[in-house]
Order: structure tokens, then sequence, then C-alpha cells
């Protein structure tokens, strides 16, 4: 038996309606493959500032770097629009990244058969696709300093610093070939190089790393490019490796191609522990309704028995129950479909919990 102390962090909107049916799955895989997962709950971003006055209290911070990985719902809504920007859900989210030094985000974006014509794009067009959006988490523009609100010379003006060390970029690109190594063994990297002293720094990083993985077919895209191959030829792409402001906005467009923002997880790992949480947000206008799709959640749990806990039949598993119930004509409301069979959150959850034992 392995035993695994896993960090739970509900959250904000459909956060705890979501993590619930993540948790019911994963209680399936414990059972199924003779585990022990013990869950300790932390409070990080809007319900973190309603329970303690702060989005990202030490004691947090404390306990999660004392578990095995951190499995995390959401952050945000418009009851804390208000505050100080250092004091929104967002500060603590961006906070619990740099505590837990995860400088890598993986997003993959994989279109399931069956649920093809979910999206916007030609079936012709995205069928097949399966990309890894592999973006820098914890440097960059939305860390970088100087920067605040202030009046100079009487003019009120705004500064962000785009930021980034060279220990910064080889660590992630280095990482983003050894992945692509693993998948279609084809990279490609996303700049602004330009227009972008930063950028153009970050291309030479990759040059010099790429002499170390002769066996990699890779390419630098301009990220203006990169945005509308995205949405033209998506099947070019296998690998990409890009900085923390590009790969947000990618990887979120790289979603819409399987047509749910809310079938997508997403792993930040690098650091002492992993943190694994879908990429859709909180989504507070449909909180309590029952109707959210916990499908990323569920699919942010396979991440992290993958790449935080190292256990890979057990992530396949996860992955496959949910291939099993899509392909049964279950769908929550966000990917439904004239002649599907539509379910509440709770209801999928357990579809796919009870699928782990049909394909286990």
């Amino acid at each position: 038996m392995a035993e695994f102390k896993i960090a739970v962090m509900e959250g904000d909107g459909i956060g705890p309606e979501i993590v619930a049916e993540g948790i019911k799955v994963l209680n399936e895989i414990a059972s199924k493959f003779n585990h022990r997962f013990q869950y300790e709950y932390v409070y990080v971003g809007g319900c973190a500032i309603d329970r303690f006055g702060e989005p990202l209290p030490q004691s947090e911070v404390d306990k999660i770097l004392s578990c095995d990985a951190l499995f995390f719902g959401s952050v945000g809504g418009p009851k804390w629009d208000n505050l100080p920007q250092d004091k929104k859900p967002e500060a603590g989210l961006l906070g619990i990244r740099k505590a837990l030094g995860a400088f890598a985000n993986l997003r993959p974006a994989k279109v399931f058969d069956e649920l093809i014509d979910a999206s916007t794009l030609k079936p012709d067009v995205i069928r097949g696709i399966d990309i890894l959006v592999v973006r820098e988490l914890t440097g960059g523009i939305y860390f970088g300093k100087p920067k605040g609100i202030f009046e100079e010379n009487g003019t009120k003006k705004a500064l962000n610093t785009m930021v980034y060390t060279y220990e910064e970029i080889e660590r992630i690109v280095r990482l983003a070939f050894e992945l692509a190594r693993l998948r279609g063994k084809k990279l490609t990297s996303v700049d602004k190089a330009n227009v972008l002293d930063v950028s153009q720094f970050w291309r030479d990083v990759v040059e010099e790393v790429a002499k170390d993985y002769p066996d990699v077919e890779y390419n630098h895209m301009l990220v203006d490019n990169a945005a509308m191959q995205l949405v033209r030829n998506p099947k070019q792409f296998d690998v990409i490796v890009t900085g923390n402001i590009f790969g947000d906005i990618l990887s979120d467009e790289a979603s819409m191609l399987t047509g749910s923002i809310g079938m997508l997880p997403s792993a930040s790992i690098g650091g002492r522990v992993g943190m694994f949480e879908p990429i859709h947000g909180s989504a507070p206008d449909i909180a309590g309704l029952g109707i959210a799709n916990p499908i990323a959640q569920i699919e942010s749990a396979a991440m992290m028995l993958k790449y935080g806990l190292k256990l890979t039949k057990e992530a396949e598993t996860i992955e496959k129950a949910v291939d099993l119930v899509l392909k049964m004509g279950y769908r929550t409301p966000d990917i439904y479909s004239e002649g599907k069979r539509k379910v509440n959150t709770q209801q999928m959850g357990d579809l796919i919990a009870k699928a782990i034992g049909d394909v286990a």
C-alpha cells in the first residue's frame, strides 16, 4: 500500500462542487489500487480572505509544503473585486505558485473524438490534435519589478516589468525539450523577438539548449503568428514552450479548440510540491447551480497522479474512465449536443467514478 498526503484547496465559485467530484474519483482509485490518500484541506484566495482576512496566510503555505501534492480548485469572484490588488484572491494564487517554486505549467489540449462537434472549428481542423503548452510560471511580467501605479512629474502612470534570468529560461526550455522527447519530438518556442529584448534573450537560450536535444525538431514562432496558427492549423503543434504572459493567453486559446474550457486540466510542477488545477477559473455565474463540468478537475487529478505522485497507471485509468463516460453519451450542459444524455455535476462525477471499476 502506498500512502500520500494531498493538500486540497476547494476555493471559490464552483471550486467546492468540482473538487468534490475529483475527490470522489481519487477515492475510487485508492480503493482499486490499494492506496491511501490523506487529505489536508487548506484555504487560498477568496475563501482564505473570508476566513483569515488575507489571500495567502503563511499557515496555509506551511500545510501545503508538508504534503505530497496540491489539488487545487479555483479562486476569485466579484465579491472581492474592490479589494486592493495585493489583497485580491488572485494574489493568493500567484503567491502560492511562487511559494511552491512550481515554475512550469503544463496545459494539455486534446480533442476527444466524441466532442468534435462541441468545438466552433471545423472537425477536419481539430480532429486528432494533441498539444501540450509548457508555460513558464514564476517569472516574466507578472512578477517583474518595478511595478505599480504612481504619479511622476504630474502625470499618473502604470508600470509592469518583464524580466527573465538565464536560469529561469533554461530550466523551462529544458523541461519542454524533455517532454517533447517523450511525445512527438517536436517543439515550438513562442516569443516576440522582433520587438522585445527579453524575447530575443529567450530565443538565444532556446538555441543553446537545443544543442543537447538533436533528436527533437524545434522552431521559433512569434506570438501573434502562434495565436493565428492555433486556429488555422493546430495539428502542426506538439509541444509549445513560452513565457508567462504569452502562455497564459495561448493556453486559454488552445483550450477552446476542444470545445469547452471546462474540459482542460493543468499541472504546475518543478518545485517542492506540484499544484494541479483546472484552467477555467471559479465561474461564479454558475456556482451552486450544479451544472459545472467537473471533467477538468478530474483530469487534473489524473495529472496529479502522473506528475506529482508518479502513479502513471492510475492516471491512465482516470483518463480511460473519462473517455468511456463520454463515449456512453453523457454530457454536462457546456458540452451537450442534441441526442446526448444531459447530466449535472454530481452525476458526471458518479459516472466517472463508477467507470474506474470498468476500465481498471
